[in-house]
C-alpha cells in the first residue's frame, strides 16, 4: 500500500502518516500536483483520512475496541471544526479526565484512536493554543508528548519537513530558471557538453554538465557529450574514459556521444569555402608580432593576399611541410573592432603530433572557436550553453555560422563557478600532482569531481547547489561552506551513527554497577530514522572515554553516558603531566539525562571477544593560502605548508561492515566518508565539512592530530616562504612584528605630545 499526498493538503492528515510509519504498512509519496490524500489499496483508492487510518490500523493490529474507537473517530471529525471556546474546553476537559489514569485512550497499548485524536488536535489551532497556554491539561500534554516521541512519529514528521524543503528548493529553482531558453520548443531542444579530453573534470565542469542535462530534460530534449579533441598536444584517449566516469559519478549520461574529430573532413571543406569566399586568409606573421598587431588594430601584411595564394599556403599547411608549418589561417572579420576577439582570429594551425583517434592523417587542426559553431550546427544543437567568460566570443561564434551559411544556434550564458582558495587551472593542478603534494587527481583536497566526491560531497547536494545558482551572470568566488551546508542537509537524515574515541591519552573508566559480564544490546543506527538499520553495542563494567571529556569532569559530577544512562564521577586519577589516567563512576540509571550538562560517547574496553577497530580520521586544509590566485602569481609561493591531518582512534566494531564510499557520522565528531582500508590494516575515514566555519579551519595543534607537511618544491620559491597573510587557516606571523606598538598621536593642525609619556 502507498499513501499519496501533498504538503499543502488541508487539513493535513497527520494521523494517516503517523499510522503509516508506525505500522510500516504503507509508503509515503509526496506529490505537489495532487489534492487531498489517497491510499492505494489493491487497485482501489481511499481518500477519507479516518478510513485510511482504520484500514492501516487494522492491517497493523492496532484496531482496539471497535465500539470505543468509533466514538473517538467521531470526536476526531468534530474537534477541528469547533470554534466556540467553551465547546473546545469541554472536549479537552473530557479527554484530560479520561487520560488521568490511562496511558492510552483505549486499552493498554496504542491504537488507531490515539493517532486519530492526536492528528485532529494537531490541525485544530485553537485547541493547540489552549494546550500550550494552559497548565490544566497535563495528561493530554503527556499523552501527546509520548506519541510525538515515538521514532515512527518523528520519522513521519521528518518526511513532511523534508518534502516541504524539497518543494521550497524546487520553487526556488523554477523561479531561477523561469525565463528558460529562448526559442525553445518542447521535444526539440538539443544541448551539448563539450569537454576537452586533456584531464579530469572539476567542479566548474560539473555546473556546465548539470545545466546542459537540466535543460535537456526540462524540454524533453537530448544532450550530446562531445569530446573537443582539436589539440593532439594535450589530449589522450584515456582521459575520455575518465571523463565519462566522472560524469557517471554525477549521474549524468548523454543521449549521444561524439568527437569534434568526427567532423574534421567537413570542417576542412568549410575552411576552403571560407578562403574561396574571401573571408579567410593564410598568414605567416610571428605569434608575438601577431598578438601586438591585433592589440593595436594593425592589419596583417597578408590580409589582402589573393585567394590562390591563400589556398596554396593552406595546402602546404595540410601537407605538414617545413614551409606549411610557418603558416596559419585567420578569419577575415575585422582589423580594429572594439571587440578584440573579432580581430581576424586564427581558425587553423599546424600540429605534427599524431592525433589519438585519427593518427597522422591530419597535420592541421581547427581551433575551438572555429570548430565549435560548425559542429554545433551539424549535430543539430539548438542551444549552446557557455560560461560568460566567452561572452565577447559570442559575436565571433555567430559570425562563423553566418559566414558559412549554416543553421543558427542560440547561445545561453551562465556564470563560471569559482571558489575561494581553489585552483581550477589544469596546469596548476598538474603541478600539485607532479610535485607529490597530493596523492593524485582524486585527492580529497582537489576540486576535481573525483576529489570532491571522495571528500563526501553527494550528487544531490551538488545538483541542488548548482541549480540554486540559477541563470546568475555574477562572477564571484563562493565560500565552500555554502555547498557543504547543503550537503549536510542531504546526508544527516540517512547517515548511520557510530562512535569513535581518540587513542592518544584515552582514559579507562571503571563503572560501579555495570554488568559483571559484557552485555550486547541492539540499538538503532539513527534514532530519527529506523530505516537506516540497527547496530550492536557492548556494555561492560570498564569503558574508555576521551582525555578531553575526562579532564572536564568535576568530582561527584553527574554526567550522561550516551545510549546507557547517567553516571556519577566518584574518583579521578591524574598523572605527572596533569592528564587524567583513570576514572571511577557509579552508574545512576535513575538520573534524568535532561539535567546533565555533559553527554559523552564511550566504548567498551576491548577484549578478545569484543575487540574495537583501529581507524584513522583524516581532515584537510585548503591547498593554497590565497583566496584567489592571479595570472601573474606563482602557485609555488602560496602552497599551504600543512594541509593533511591524521588522528588515530578506536571505533566500535560495527564500522567493520561498511563499504568504501559509505557516509556516516561519528557522534560528537562529525560526518565522515569511509575511504577504505590502508596498507597498515586501519580503516580510514575522511571528515566531511558540514558548512560551519570552525570545521573548515585547520586542526593543526590539536592533541592526537598528526600534521603531514607538504613536500618542498624542488624549484622556484619554497612553499613555506610565501606570503602567509592571506589565510586564517593556520598560525601566521604578525605583520607588524612581535614588538608592542607605541601609539603615535598626530594632527594636521598642531603637534601633540603622547598621552602615554
Amino acid at each position: 500500500m502507498s499513501i499519496t499526498l501533498s504538503t499543502k493538503t488541508s487539513p493535513f492528515p497527520y494521523a494517516a502518516i503517523a499510522v503509516a510509519t508506525y505500522t510500516q504498512k504503507a509508503d509515503l509519496n509526496y506529490d505537489e500536483s495532487v489534492d487531498g490524500v489517497t491510499l492505494d489499496l489493491e487497485g482501489s483508492q481511499l481518500s477519507a483520512e479516518d478510513q485510511i487510518v482504520a484500514v492501516l490500523a487494522n492491517a497493523g493490529g492496532l484496531a482496539g475496541d471497535s465500539a470505543k474507537t468509533a466514538a473517538y473517530f467521531t470526536l476526531a471529525k468534530t474537534l477541528p471544526t469547533l470554534t466556540a471556546i467553551p465547546d473546545i474546553l469541554a472536549a479537552l476537559d473530557s479527554l484530560d479526565n479520561h487520560l488521568a489514569y490511562r496511558t492510552f485512550l483505549v486499552g493498554h497499548d496504542i491504537t488507531a484512536a490515539d493517532f486519530i485524536i492526536w492528528g485532529s488536535i494537531k490541525v485544530a489551532p485553537k485547541a493547540i493554543g489552549l494546550l500550550k497556554n494552559g497548565q490544566q491539561y497535563v495528561h493530554i500534554l503527556r499523552w501527546m508528548s509520548h506519541i510525538e516521541s515515538l521514532e515512527s512519529t518523528q520519522a513521519a514528521l521528518a518526511s513532511l519537513t523534508t518534502a516541504k524543503a524539497n518543494k521550497a528548493r524546487s520553487n526556488k529553482t523554477a523561479a531561477g530558471f523561469a525565463l528558460g531558453l529562448q526559442n525553445a520548443k518542447e521535444g526539440q531542444v538539443v544541448t551539448r557538453f563539450p569537454p576537452e579530453p586533456s584531464g579530469y573534470l572539476h567542479i566548474g565542469h560539473a555546473k556546465a554538465a548539470m545545466l546542459n542535462q537540466y535543460f535537456a530534460k526540462m524540454y524533453n530534449g537530448k544532450m550530446i557529450i562531445r569530446f573537443d579533441d582539436t589539440n593532439p598536444t594535450k589530449e589522450r584517449a584515456e582521459f575520455e574514459e575518465t571523463i565519462l566516469q566522472d560524469l557517471e559519478l554525477l549521474n549524468i549520461r548523454g543521449d549521444k556521444s561524439s568527437h569534434t574529430s568526427d567532423y574534421f573532413d567537413q570542417i576542412y571543406e568549410l575552411a576552403i569555402q571560407l578562403i574561396k569566399s574571401g573571408k579567410a586568409y593564410a598568414d605567416d606573421t610571428e605569434q608575438l608580432q601577431m598578438r601586438e598587431e591585433r592589440g593595436k588594430g594593425i592589419a596583417s601584411a597578408h590580409r589582402d593576399d589573393s585567394i590562390e595564394d591563400n589556398l596554396r599556403h593552406f595546402e602546404e599547411m595540410k601537407s605538414g611541410s617545413p614551409e606549411g608549418l610557418r603558416w596559419c589561417v585567420r578569419a577575415k572579420i575585422s582589423v580594429d573592432n572594439q571587440n578584440k576577439t573579432l580581430r581576424d582570429p586564427v581558425i587553423y594551425r599546424c600540429n605534427l603530433i599524431p592525433h589519438h583517434r585519427t593518427g597522422d592523417k591530419w597535420k592541421i587542426y581547427p581551433t575551438y572557436d572555429f570548430a565549435c559553431p560548425i559542429v554545433d550546427s551539424l549535430e543539430g544543437v539548438t542551444h549552446a550553453l557557455r560560461t560568460n567568460e566567452y561572452r565577447e566570443r559570442n559575436a565571433q561564434y555567430q559570425w562563423m555560422i553566418k559566414a558559412l551559411g549554416m543553421r543558427g544556434v542560440d547561445i545561453w550564458d551562465f556564470s563560471r563557478l569559482n571558489f575561494i582558495y581553489t585552483l581550477l587551472s589544469k596546469r596548476k593542478l598538474h603541478w600539485f600532482v607532479d610535485s607529490g603534494i597530493v596523492q593524485g587527481w582524486d585527492d580529497p583536497r582537489f576540486p576535481t569531481i573525483r576529489g570532491i566526491r571522495r571528500r563526501g560531497l553527494t550528487v544531490d547536494a551538488l545538483s541542488q547547489f548548482m541549480l540554486a545558482q540559477g541563470p546568475s551572470q555574477a562572477i564571484v568566488s563562493l565560500e565552500w561552506d555554502s555547498i557543504w551546508a547543503v550537503n549536510k542537509k542531504v546526508i544527516d537524515p540517512v547517515a548511520p551513527r557510530f562512535w569513535a574515541i581518540v587513542k592518544e591519552k584515552s582514559v579507562s573508566v571503571t563503572i560501579n554497577g555495570g554488568p559483571p559480564a559484557p552485555e550486547v544490546k541492539t540499538l538503532p543506527l539513527h534514532k530519527k530514522n529506523p530505516d537506516v538499520g540497527e547496530k550492536k553495542t557492548v556494555f561492560t563494567s570498564t569503558i574508555i572515554v576521551e582525555q578531553e571529556d575526562a579532564a572536564s569532569f568535576e568530582d561527584q559530577e553527574e554526567i550522561t553516558l550516551m545510549d546507557w544512562g547517567n553516571a556519577i564521577v566518584r574518583s579521578k586519577t591524574t598523572g605527572p603531566s596533569g592528564d587524567v589516567t583513570s576514572l571511577t563512576m557509579d552508574l545512576h540509571l535513575e538520573g534524568d539525562f535532561r539535567k546533565t550538562k555533559k553527554k559523552i560517547t564511550w566504548l567498551a574496553q576491548p577484549s578478545k571477544d569484543y575487540p574495537l577497530v583501529d581507524v584513522t580520521l583524516l581532515d584537510y586544509d585548503y591547498l593554497i593560502t590565497k583566496k584567489k590566485l592571479e595570472e601573474t602569481d606563482d602557485v609555488k609561493d602560496f602552497v599551504t605548508p600543512v594541509s593533511e591531518f591524521r588522528e588515530e582512534a578506536f571505533a566500535d566494531a560495527n564500522v567493520s561492515s561498511l563499504t568504501k564510499g559509505d557516509i556516516i557520522q561519528f557522534e560528537r565528531k562529525g560526518y565522515f566518508i569511509f575511504d577504505g582500508t590502508a596498507e597498515d590494516g586501519k580503516l580510514e575515514f575522511i571528515r566531511i565539512p558540514d558548512g560551519r566555519a570552525a570545521n573548515l579551519a585547520s586542526k593543526a595543534g590539536k592533541p592526537g592530530v598528526v600534521a603531514v607537511e607538504a613536500p618542498v618544491p624542488t624549484s622556484g620559491t619554497t612553499a613555506d616562504t610565501g606570503p602567509l597573510s592571506s589565510s586564517t587557516m593556520y598560525k601566521m606571523d604578525k605583520i607588524y612584528g612581535e614588538e608592542s606598538l607605541k601609539p603615535v598621536s598626530t594632527t594636521k593642525m598642531y603637534t601633540l605630545s603622547s598621552v602615554y609619556e
